[in-house]
C-alpha cells in the first residue's frame, strides 16, 4: 500500500490510516468502506437508481504521489483512479488491467508484460510502457526521497537496490519498454508473489511529461492529477473531502456503474452515525460504544481484515533497548478483554506477526497462524517479574515513557487503555501524545517516538510481507531492531529458497518465534475487523486483502 497504510491508531473502524499499505494504521476510521454483500459482480442491472457514492474517511489524504505514499488512505484512492498493469478484481485475485497478459520466463528472472493499447490518461496520452519505467526508476532514484520504492522494489527490480543507495544509475532499473505497447522486466531472484505486487500502488505508472510540468506542485489538488482508473478526482478540499468522478475515457469504463463518489473527513464516530442515520452517507464505520445499539439492525455488518495492530517500541530508548522490559510490555496487555470490551467489533487478540486466515503451509494448507500458535500470553504476574529484571539490569526503580497515539476518538479511548495497562507495571509512567494522522507518518520515519500503536496490512499475499519489514535496516522497521540470524533467515527464505515452497514456509515460521517469542521486537494487539452500518442499496463493493482496501470498479447502488 496496498496501499495504507494502515500504517498505521486505535477503535477498529475502516482500513484507513497509517503505514501502508499497505499497509494498516490508525484504526480509527470512523466510515472506510465495506465488503462484497454477495451481488452478482455488477452484471445486474442497477436501474434508475442515482449512481452516486456517499464515503467517510477519518484522516485527509497525506499523498496522491503514487512515488511518495505510504499509507492506506492514499493507496485506497490512488487504486481507485490508477489502473497498473493488474488490479485485484472483486475475488481479491490479480485480473487484467494495462496488462492484458504476460509471460515468465522458466528461471523466474524475465517476464514480459503486453500492454493493452485502448487505455489511456485523463488528459488524452495513451498509457504506455515507458510510463511503467519511468514511475518504477522514480520510486527507487535517491532524488525523489520515496520510502516505498525501495522498500517495495528493492530486492525483487534487479539493480533496484544499488539504485536507491545510490551507487548505480537509475537508467539500469531492471525493467525497460521495448516498444509502447512491451514491458520487460528483469528481476533480482525468482519472486513467487510479483504478480499481486504490481497491483500495488508503488508500481502504478505515471505520465512523465504532466508529473514533470506539475513539478513541485504534482499530486496536491486535483488539478495536478492524472487518471488512467475507473475513476478521476473533479475536486479535493484539503481537510474537508474530495470527490471523484467515473472516467468516461477509462478503457473498461462499460463496467464501472457509479458515477461519482464524494468523501468527507469525518473524525468523530458520531458524527458519522448521525450523518448516517440522516441519510447523507451510505455507510460508516462503528466504534464499540454504538456496535451493541446497532447489533440487530439489518444494516450492521462486521468484515475481517489480514490487519495487525501492534505497539512499535523504539529500541534506541534506553528503557525499550532492554528486551525483558518488551517482554513485560507483551505481557500485560489483556487482549481479550480489550477486543471483548473496547473494540467490540468482531476484532481478534493478536498472538503473532502473520493474521489469521491468511497463507497456509503449501503442502499442509495449514494455516500460518494455526501453525505457530499463540507467541504472546496475557500474565500479569510473570509481566511484573520480567520487569522487576528489567529494571535491575537498568539499574532504575522508576521509568517515563512516551507513547505516541492519535488524535480521534477511538484513537484516544484506546490509546487510554493501553496507558491504564502499561502502568500496572510497577514504576512506570505512559505519556500519550495525541497527534495528527500526518504527524505519526513523519515520525515514525523520523524513529521520533517510544512506543507507538502502528498497524500493517499486507503489500502482496505472501508470509514476508509482514515478516521482512523487521529485516536490519527495513525501510519499514524503524525500531532499531537488528538480528542476524533474523535476517539470514528472511535473505534465505527470499533467495535460495525462492523457488522451494516448502523450506521457504518454514524459515518464515522460525522468523516469526524469533521477531515475536525470543526478541519481543512488538508488542501484538490485535488483528482487525470493522463493524459497519452499512446501505442495503450498495452492491459489489470488492474486499482487499492488500493494496487498495476495497474496490469501487464494480460497485453500484440499487
Amino acid at each position: 500500500m496496498k496501499k495504507a497504510n494502515w500504517l498505521l491508531l486505535v477503535l477498529v473502524l475502516a482500513l484507513s490510516m497509517f503505514l501502508a499499505a499497505c499497509s494498516g494504521g490508525d484504526d480509527s476510521d470512523t466510515g472506510s468502506d465495506g465488503g462484497d454483500d454477495g451481488g452478482d459482480g455488477g452484471e445486474e442491472s442497477s436501474g434508475d437508481s442515482e449512481q452516486v457514492l456517499n464515503l467517510m474517511e477519518s484522516a485527509e489524504i497525506p499523498t496522491m504521489d503514487a512515488s511518495m505514499a505510504t499509507d492506506a488512505v492514499a493507496f485506497q484512492w490512488l487504486g481507485s483512479t490508477t489502473d497498473g498493469l493488474y488490479r485485484l478484481g472483486l475475488d481479491a485475485q490479480p485480473e487484467p488491467a494495462i496488462a492484458e497478459d504476460h509471460e515468465v520466463s522458466e528461471d523466474g528472472l524475465n517476464w514480459t508484460f503486453n500492454l493493452r493499447e485502448d487505455a489511456t490518461w485523463s488528459n488524452g496520452d495513451p498509457v504506455t510502457a515507458n510510463d511503467f519505467v519511468y514511475a518504477w526508476q522514480r520510486a527507487v532514484d535517491p532524488d525523489t526521497g520515496s520510502e516505498y520504492g525501495p522498500y517495495m522494489l528493492g530486492g525483487v527490480i534487479d539493480n533496484a537496490t544499488e539504485i536507491a543507495d545510490g551507487e548505480t544509475p537509475v537508467e539500469e532499473l531492471g525493467v525497460e519498454a521495448t516498444d509502447d505497447y512491451t514491458l520487460e522486466v528483469t528481476l533480482e531472484k525468482p519472486t513467487p508473489y510479483f504478480e499481486s505486487m504490481t497491483a500495488f500502488g508503488t508500481f502504478l505508472p505515471l505520465n512523465q511529461a504532466f508529473v514533470e510540468e506539475a513539478g513541485e506542485d504534482y499530486a496536491l489538488e486535483a488539478d495536478t492529477l492524472l487518471s488512467n482508473g475507473p475513476f478521476m478526482f473533479t475536486e479535493w478540499n484539503q481537510g474537508e473531502g474530495w470527490t471523484l468522478e467515473k472516467n468516461e475515457d477509462y478503457w473498461d469504463a462499460d463496467n464501472v456503474q457509479l458515477e461519482q463518489i464524494n468523501v468527507s473527513v469525518v473524525k468523530e464516530t458520531s458524527s458519522g452515525v448521525n450523518l448516517y442515520n440522516s441519510g447523507e452517507v451510505d455507510r460508516t464505520g462503528l466504534t464499540a460504544e454504538f456496535v451493541d445499539e446497532y447489533r440487530s439492525s439489518e444494516e450492521f455488518r462486521v468484515e475481517e481484515e489480514p490487519t495487525l495492530f501492534y505497539l512499535k517500541m523504539n529500541q534506541e530508548n534506553e528503557i525499550l533497548s532492554n528486551v525483558n522490559a518488551r517482554k513485560a510490555i507483551q505481557m500485560v496487555i489483556d487482549r481479550q478483554s480489550m477486543v471483548d470490551t473496547i473494540l467490540n467489533n468482531g476484532s481478534v487478540p493478536g498472538v503473532g506477526d502473520i493474521p489469521h486466515n491468511f497463507t497456509s503451509h503449501p503442502e499442509t494448507e495449514e494455516d500460518f497462524r494455526e501453525i505457530n500458535g499463540d507467541l504472546v500470553e496475557t500474565n500479569k504476574e510473570e509481566a511484573q517479574e520480567l520487569w522487576s529484571t528489567a529494571k535491575e539490569e537498568l539499574g532504575i526503580e522508576e521509568a517515563e515513557i512516551g507513547y505516541l497515539g492519535g488524535d480521534t476518538e477511538t484513537s484516544k479511548n484506546l490509546d487510554a487503555y493501553l496507558k491504564a495497562q502499561l502502568e500496572e507495571l510497577e514504576g512506570l509512567t505512559v505519556n500519550v501524545q495525541a497527534v495528527p494522522f500526518q504527524e505519526r507518518l513523519d515520525r515514525d520515519t523520523a524513529m521520533d517516538y517510544d512506543l507507538q500503536n502502528s498497524g500493517w496490512g499486507p503489500d502482496y499475499i505472501d508470509p514476508n510481507t509482514f515478516l521482512n519489514m523487521w529485516v536490519t535496516d527495513g525501510a519499514n522497521n524503524k525500531t532499531g531492531y537488528s538480528s542476524e540470524e533474523y535476517d539470514s533467515l528472511i535473505e534465505e527464505a527470499n533467495d535460495e529458497l525462492a523457488l522451494e515452497p516448502v523450506e521457504r514456509y518454514e524459515n518464515f515460521l522460525e522468523a516469526e518465534k524469533i521477531l515475536i517469542q525470543d526478541d519481543a521486537v512488538i508488542a501484538p494487539l490485535y488483528q482487525r475487523a470493522t463493524a459497519y452500518l452499512w446501505s442495503s442499496s450498495v452492491k459489489d463493493v470488492g474486499v482487499n486483502p492488500m493494496g487498495a482496501d476495497f474496490n469501487y470498479k464494480y460497485a453500484y447502488k440499487e
